[in-house]
């Protein structure tokens, strides 16, 4: 990654399926290849936040009121973050805003995160770009995952073919090869061609089912460290349930509602070995997406919440068999990794440059996308 102090701070946010909270991250980049981290911080959201949620999935319930808080909490965290950085509203050129996911229908022309840019832009004094998945959408597209190329940009010195695996919610890869799409503007052959060197889509459940089943049984929002899966046994029968679902034997690029699949199997196992057996199939799912790579990987690198669980990050080695690894591993910040993407995705959008690409998403075309709200 080059040095890039003359070019302009981005900020980005991103509130994920799992629940846990905002995630905010400032970059300086060019939108294509050149991205230099700054600071960052996570924004824990409290018990009746995550309730107000969970009260909106589905696009059911007191959607507006939700809407509203959900972005006044962002605000909140906006403003913390330019304190901490010593930065005013004017040092920085947009906010990526990504809303909270609740609903994802592409099959039906439908993804829907609330998140109100307007109101976002008049608390902040910032321009603000948010709805980045519904053109990918309109134009045929899954409309996720969106932090595709951004992997891409950062990974641009790497050795590839490796895979980054994003274990929130839901969990996705993104297979990247020897071209870099981020350099490309959507317009020329060469845009086509190295837009082949990137596939995407999501894995299964990351976090979303584990969390879940420590919420119903322990009033707990996670298995912290992985230790009531580390104490359990997967029950070999119920994750083969699990993983006998037509969407593993569909062609990517594809995406998941983060309630596409539900804990229910596992009915009826103790605490812990529902968990492991959860956990398993996380990681089993993972697995699963070998089958489409156009090439084999020597390398995993793992962002998202999900790395921190030491169960589930060995069971993805012992699955794998290959270096699976933590992105610090490379220097990247995996805690803020989508919420540098959507800055990055913010820029992009400013210029104008695609947001998604055919192997992405499946849009029929490089795309750009994104609402512009302006700042008073």
């Amino acid at each position: 990654m080059a040095a890039t102090t003359d070019l302009p701070w981005a900020l980005g946010l991103m509130s994920g399926t799992s629940l846990d909270g905002i995630d905010a991250a400032l970059i300086r980049s060019d939108g294509r290849v050149a991205v230099t981290s700054g600071p960052s911080l996570s924004w824990p959201y409290d018990a009746g936040m995550r309730r107000s949620l969970r009260s909106v999935l589905g696009g059911q319930g007191p959607v507006a009121e939700v809407e509203r808080a959900l972005t006044l909490k962002h605000a909140e965290a906006v403003r913390a973050l330019l304190s901490e950085a010593g930065l005013g509203p004017r040092d920085v050129r947009v906010i990526g805003f990504h809303g909270h996911t609740i609903l994802h229908r592409p099959e039906e022309g439908r993804t829907w995160q609330i998140g109100d840019g307007a109101l976002l832009a008049e608390e902040t004094g910032i321009d603000v770009v948010s709805d980045m998945r519904s053109r990918d959408v309109a134009l045929g597209g899954e409309g996720a995952p969106l932090a595709p190329l951004y992997q891409a940009a950062l990974a641009a010195e790497l050795p590839r073919p490796l895979a980054v695996v994003n274990i929130g919610g839901v969990g996705n890869v993104t297979w990247i090869g020897a071209g870099n799409p981020a350099a490309d503007d959507g317009t020329s052959n060469e845009a086509q061609v190295s837009a082949a060197q990137v596939l995407a889509f999501d894995t299964g459940p990351g976090n979303a089912l584990i969390n879940d089943w420590v919420e119903a049984h322990l009033g707990e929002a996670l298995d912290r460290d992985g230790a009531l899966a580390g104490a359990g046994r997967t029950d070999e029968a119920v994750l083969a349930a699990l993983m006998d679902n037509p969407y593993f034997g569909r062609r990517p690029p594809k995406s998941l509602d983060r309630d596409d699949f539900s804990t229910a199997p596992a009915k009826g196992l103790s605490l812990k070995d529902g968990a492991a057996t959860l956990t398993a199939f996380t990681a089993a799912s993972i697995a699963a997406s070998r089958d489409w790579f156009p090439q084999p990987v020597g390398r995993w690198l793992i962002t998202g919440g999900g790395r921190h669980n030491p169960t589930l990050m060995a069971a993805l080695s012992e699955r794998l068999g290959a270096a699976v690894d933590p992105v610090e591993a490379v220097g990247w910040q995996g805690d803020v990794l989508e919420a540098q993407a959507f800055a990055y995705l913010a820029l992009r959008s400013l210029e104008g440059l695609p947001l998604t690409v055919p192997g992405t998403t499946g849009v029929s075309e490089p795309a750009s996308g994104g609402a512009l709200h302006i700042a008073a």
